[in-house]
C-alpha cells in the first residue's frame, strides 16, 4: 500500500478527499502520498493540495478544484455560494511546485544531489474539459477532468514524466530523503521538562485562597499562616513582604525583614526578591544567623546546638536592645518558622520599632518540624490556614498525604505514578544512582532532578559542600546546571521537578516520620522513593506503604 503523510489526513473539500481516496488505492508500495501540505518561505503562503513521490517517475504536486470550474477569455473561473469567482488552479500549482523544490535543494542534507524532475498538475473531478481543451500554461493531459478520474493513477505518473523538462527522476534513496527533509529539521519530542515548567508556571500565581489570606493580613499585624508541604507559603510570604514594603494606599511603606532557617531557602528568597524593583525589595532578607551578622553577631558551628539555642540568641537579643531607630524593622516575616527555637524570637520582637504593635508575620508547618526545636513565638497570633495543595501532582500528593496532620486538597494537576524502588538501606545510594540515570535517559534535564538522602550524605552531596561551602553548596542548587544532591534537613522550602528519594537509613532515628514527609513533598512533578520497604512502612504507616505499592 502506498505510503500515507499523514496516515488520516482532514480534508476541508469532498474533491480533495475522493481525489486522495482514489490516488490511496491506486498507487503502490513504493509511492508515498502527502496530503495538505503547507510551506511559508520569504515570498507567501503555500499550499499543496497533494503531492504524489514516485521513484523513477517524478514529483508531481496536484492542485484540486471541486465544484464547476471552467476557462474562458477571462481566465479560470469557479462557482461558490452562487457568485463567479476568478481562480488560478495552474498558478497555484506551479507556484507551490518551484516553493517545495527551493526548499528541499537548499536543505544540507540533499547537497549536490542537483535537479530531479518536479511537475504540477490540476485536478478537477467534477467538471469536463473536453479532449480538445488546450491553453498554453498547462498541457491537457496534466489537467485530470471528471472524466479521467478512472485513470487517474496511471495519468498521474504520465503527468510526472511529462513535466520533467530532461531532469533525472528520483531513485527510492531521493524519495525518502525529500519525505525526511519535507518532515522538517531536528524534530522535537514529548519534553517532560516543559509540562514541569507549566505546572510551576501556575503553582507561582496566587490562588483565591492566597489572594484572600494576604487581604486578611493588611487589617491584621500579628499573624501565623499555617499550611502543609506544597501549599504555597513561601510564594504567599514573598508577596507579603512585597505589598508590605511598597505599602498601598491603605498602609504607607514599611521597612521590612524576611527570615528563615535554611541556607538554600535563603538563596531562594533573595534570587526572587533581586528581580523585584528595587522600591519593592525589603530592607533585609536571609538567615536568622545572618540577621544577627548585620548586627555583629558572631558564626558558628551547626553542629554546636549550644550555640545556636543559647549564645547566639542571647547575643543577638541584647544586641537588638540597642539598634538605632533607622535599622530597626516595621514589620519581620518568618518562613519555615517551625525552625526557630524559643530563644530566637526575642531578637526577631527586639529589631521591631514597636515591639508591641509591630508586624509580625509566622508561615509555618508544624509536620515539617524535624530539629529538636520546638519553639513558637511569646506573642498571641491570629491562625490562618493553607489547605490546597498546589505545588505537587495529586499522584505525589497522594502518596505522602497520609502523613500531613491535617486534611490537604489537592489542586496540583495530574503527573506520572509515584515509583518506589525496593532494596535494602545500605544499597540505597547505589540504586537511586540509578534511577536518576533512568531520570536522564527519559529525557529530564539535569538541573530538574534532585537526589535526596535521609540518612547519611550521598557522597556528591559531601564533596560539592567541602568544594564550595555552604554558600556555594546551594548556589549550585538554584543555578540548575546538574543534579542536585541533598539532605532532607536541608531542603524544607524548596523542590525540584524530579525527585529521587533515598531512605538509606533503619528507621529508628527521632522524627524519622516527619523527614519522610518533607523528603517526598520536595518533588513536584515526579517522585521515585528507594529504600527497604520494612522500613518504608515502619516509618510512614500503612497507608502510605499501600499506596507507593508496598505489598
Amino acid at each position: 500500500m502506498v505510503r500515507l503523510i499523514p496516515e488520516e489526513p482532514r480534508f476541508t473539500t469532498t474533491s480533495e478527499q475522493e481525489v486522495w481516496e482514489r490516488l490511496r488505492a491506486g498507487l503502490g508500495a513504493d509511492d508515498v502520498l502527502i496530503a495538505n501540505f503547507r510551506l511559508t518561505d520569504q515570498d507567501k503562503d503555500h499550499e499543496a493540495d497533494l503531492i504524489v513521490l514516485m521513484p523513477e517517475a517524478g514529483v508531481l504536486v496536484l492542485e484540486v478544484k471541486g465544484g464547476s470550474v471552467w476557462h474562458d477569455e477571462g481566465g479560470w473561473w469557479v462557482r461558490r455560494s452562487g457568485k463567479d469567482e476568478p481562480t488560478w488552479p495552474v498558478d497555484q500549482a506551479r507556484d507551490a511546485k518551484h516553493a517545495l523544490r527551493r526548499y528541499v535543494e537548499q536543505d544540507p542534507r540533499w547537497g549536490s544531489r542537483g535537479h530531479v524532475a518536479w511537475s504540477h498538475g490540476v485536478v478537477l473531478p467534477y467538471s469536463v474539459l473536453g479532449n480538445d481543451f488546450s491553453v498554453p500554461e498547462l498541457p491537457r493531459w496534466a489537467f485530470h477532468d471528471k472524466h479521467d478520474q478512472v485513470e487517474l493513477e496511471q495519468r498521474v505518473r504520465d503527468n510526472g514524466w511529462g513535466l520533467a523538462h530532461d531532469h533525472p527522476t528520483p531513485n527510492h534513496d531521493d524519495i525518502d530523503l525529500i519525505v525526511e527533509i519535507l518532515s522538517g529539521r531536528l524534530h522535537t519530542a514529548y519534553d517532560v521538562n516543559a509540562e514541569a515548567a507549566e505546572r510551576s508556571a501556575r503553582a507561582d500565581r496566587l490562588t483565591q485562597e492566597q489572594d484572600i489570606i494576604l487581604k486578611v493580613t493588611r487589617l491584621l499585624r500579628r499573624v501565623e499562616v499555617r499550611g502543609g508541604a506544597g501549599s504555597g507559603k513561601t510564594v504567599l510570604a514573598l508577596q507579603q513582604a512585597k505589598e508590605l514594603t511598597r505599602g498601598t494606599s491603605e498602609r504607607k511603606a514599611q521597612r521590612v525583614a524576611l527570615l528563615c532557617y535554611s541556607i538554600g531557602l535563603a538563596e531562594f528568597l533573595k534570587r526572587q526578591v533581586s528581580t523585584w524593583p528595587r522600591n519593592h525589595r525589603p530592607a533585609y532578607v536571609g538567615t536568622f544567623e545572618d540577621f544577627g551578622g548585620q548586627w555583629g553577631a558572631p558564626k558558628g558551628s551547626r553542629e554546636d546546638s549550644h550555640f545556636w539555642e543559647v549564645t547566639l540568641p542571647t547575643v543577638m537579643g541584647d544586641l537588638a536592645e540597642h539598634l538605632p531607630e533607622g535599622h530597626r524593622y516595621d514589620a519581620v516575616i518568618v518562613d519555615e518558622a517551625q525552625d526557630f527555637a524559643d530563644s530566637w524570637w526575642r531578637p526577631v520582637l527586639k529589631s521591631l520599632r514597636d515591639e508591641v504593635e509591630g508586624g509580625l508575620y509566622v508561615y509555618s508547618d508544624e509536620n515539617q518540624r524535624i530539629f529538636a526545636r520546638f519553639g513558637r513565638p511569646p506573642v498571641a497570633l491570629v491562625p490562618l490556614v493553607l489547605d490546597h495543595n498546589l505545588r505537587n501532582t495529586k499522584q505525589i500528593h497522594g502518596a505522602f498525604g497520609p502523613l500531613a496532620p491535617s486534611r490537604m486538597y489537592a489542586q496540583g494537576g495530574d503527573g506520572p505514578a509515584v515509583r518506589f524502588v525496593p532494596c535494602s538501606s545500605d544499597e540505597a545510594i547505589g540504586h537511586a544512582d540509578d534511577e536518576v540515570e533512568r531520570l536522564l535517559v527519559e529525557g529530564w534535564s539535569h538541573g530538574n532532578i534532585a537526589l535526596i538522602t535521609t540518612g547519611h550524605r550521598h557522597p556528591m552531596h559531601a564533596d560539592a559542600t567541602e568544594r564550595h561551602g555552604q554558600l556555594g553548596y546551594w548556589r549550585t542548587f538554584w543555578e540548575g546546571d546538574d543534579v542536585f544532591y541533598g539532605h532532607v534537613l536541608g531542603c524544607k522550602g524548596l523542590e525540584r521537578s524530579a525527585v529521587v528519594l533515598c531512605v538509606n537509613e533503619s528507621g529508628g532515628r527521632d522524627r524519622a516520620r516527619e523527614r519522610l514527609y518533607v523528603g517526598m513533598s520536595r518533588a513536584t512533578d515526579l517522585l521515585t522513593v528507594v529504600g527497604d520497604p520494612d522500613v518504608v512502612r515502619r516509618v510512614a504507616g500503612d497507608e502510605v506503604a499501600k499506596r507507593l505499592g508496598i505489598c
